[in-house]
């Protein structure tokens, strides 16, 4: 079955038949970095990571990029509370992304674009859209103008007209109201974060000063949001990309934006398929750091683990409605257990003395078949985690089945279920199938603590050497220490 796709810009679910046969080009609008990551994002990201691992298995050279946003408003909304600049705050809250990212068992991406680190890119794609006519400067910002774009719209289905207003409009800078800033003069105004802002936070006169800006054609300023992704994308991927994916909430303004100031810089399609993970809700409204009803990844991941969560997140599709509640985080956690129990009775099976080569039981085998089948027809069907969930479900009922009923066991149906859980269950959705070790990781960090705590005493007892030996020795083991101005850290 070839795979198929929902196209926000078409509407359809449609074979997906990338540019190169033989590869993929992946951009995820990554999140901006001025709140604790939470589950809402972590739905985005197990469902990438997912789309990203089938594509991979299908044989794809996938080319996965995710952006980090670093430049924002209310990331400047956050200094005194998580650092002492926009920069500080921006590195502070990139840490717990990578940290978050790995906890949840991700895998990599090809890079993590940071956009204070492409302003020179930037700034050539709006110098770009200057030159063609796209834009117009004002004042020492540039907009761009919708009206020179004839298809604007197309992503959210929507025309110009319908549109009032984006963003604010200082002194009447702008030639239509739906025009949208691609650099902004100056730095940020006080007035542009004081919604944002904690109680604990520095004033906001004083953490505006903190504001990064850079020069360009235009004078000293910041660049907009939009043009961050289309250039960050365009760097480390192409002018033309397979699947762009973000969430459903991205599709108007951020992503249409990124549609008409791409392809009028290129005159090239800039993503061939767009792909919108629905977001996730309590059960009275949408998760998210703006309205403070968040759950933070790494409290979760603390309370329920990763594979209970990656269970909770891959059980809904990603283009259905999710609820968190602790009703759907109970049922996440009885589907872990019945999975994970029924690969280890699998394991164990096999393993035992009456596992043997000439016992054949056909239901086993042929659920084994049905579930690989059912498997792939859903993954191949718009990456639907629910129905692939399904298959692995239906495949632990048959070992149950299979083991309660027979003292003689089919080694061979058994090894073929151990197999389909961990190439499936295991490489495709990301579950640590026979590598649940969190009790491990756990007295492995209360040794670590006690070695650094043995290694500042010798530190302050003016053994360096011994203490040095220390960290080689943590490091030697797979333990990243870090020492600074704040005391020790360390990473296993």
């Amino acid at each position: 079955m070839t795979l198929r796709v929902t196209n926000t810009l078409t509407g359809e679910k449609e074979p997906f038949e990338p540019r190169d046969p033989d590869s993929v080009l992946l951009y995820y609008c990554g999140l901006t970095t001025s709140d604790p990551p939470h589950l809402g994002h972590a739905r985005g990201w197990v469902h990438v990571d997912v789309m990203a691992r089938w594509l991979d298995h299908l044989g794809y050279d996938v080319h996965h990029v995710e952006n980090l946003t670093d430049i924002n408003e209310k990331i400047v909304a956050r200094v005194g509370e998580d650092g002492d600049s926009e920069a500080d705050v921006a590195r502070h809250y990139v840490q717990q992304v990578i940290e978050d990212m790995r906890s949840l068992n991700l895998g990599r991406a090809e890079v993590y674009p940071r956009v204070s680190e492409h302003v020179p890119e930037i700034i050539d794609l709006v110098e770009r859209l200057v030159e063609q006519g796209h834009a117009y400067e004002q004042n020492g910002s540039v907009y761009f103008d919708v009206t020179s774009f004839e298809d604007y719209g197309k992503l959210s289905n929507q025309s110009v007209d319908d549109i009032e207003s984006q963003g604010t409009d200082t002194e009447g800078e702008k030639r239509h109201p739906a025009d949208f800033a691609l650099w902004k003069a100056g730095g940020v105004d006080p007035a542009d974060i004081a919604e944002h802002q904690h109680p604990e936070a520095a004033s906001a006169e004083e953490a505006c000063q903190t504001a990064q800006t850079w020069d360009s054609p235009w004078g000293e300023g910041r660049p907009g949001w939009h043009i961050e992704c289309s250039a960050m994308s365009m760097t480390h991927l192409d002018e033309s990309i397979d699947i762009h994916v973000g969430g459903q909430d991205l599709v108007f303004p951020h992503h249409e934006n990124e549609v008409a100031q791409s392809e009028a810089a290129t005159g090239q399609q800039f993503a061939k398929y767009w792909l919108h993970v629905r977001l996730l809700e309590t059960e009275e409204e949408k998760m998210s750091s703006s309205l403070g009803n968040y759950f933070a990844v790494a409290d979760a991941v603390e309370e329920f683990g990763p594979d209970v969560l990656r269970t909770f997140l891959l059980s809904t599709a990603y283009t259905s409605r999710a609820t968190y509640s602790d009703e759907t985080i109970a049922e996440a956690e009885e589907r872990w257990d019945r999975l994970s129990r029924g690969y280890e009775r699998a394991v164990e099976a096999c393993d035992d003395v009456d596992a043997y080569a000439k016992m054949s039981d056909e239901s086993l085998r042929g659920a084994v078949d049905d579930a690989r089948s059912a498997f792939e027809e859903a993954m191949n069907d718009d990456f639907n985690t629910r129905e692939a969930m399904t298959a692995l479900l239906d495949l632990t009922a048959a070992v149950n089945t299979h083991l309660d009923a027979h003292e003689r066991r089919d080694y061979q149906g058994l090894r073929r279920a151990v197999e389909t859980f961990e190439e499936f269950g295991g490489g495709i959705l990301g579950l640590a199938f026979g590598d649940d070790n969190s009790g491990d990781v756990s007295l492995a960090g209360d040794v670590v603590d006690l070695v650094l705590n043995i290694r500042k005493q010798e530190r302050d007892a003016g053994n360096y050497e011994r203490a040095d030996e220390l960290r080689d020795e943590l490091e030697a083991l797979g333990v990243e220490v870090q020492d600074t101005d704040d005391g020790t850290t360390y990473r296993l």
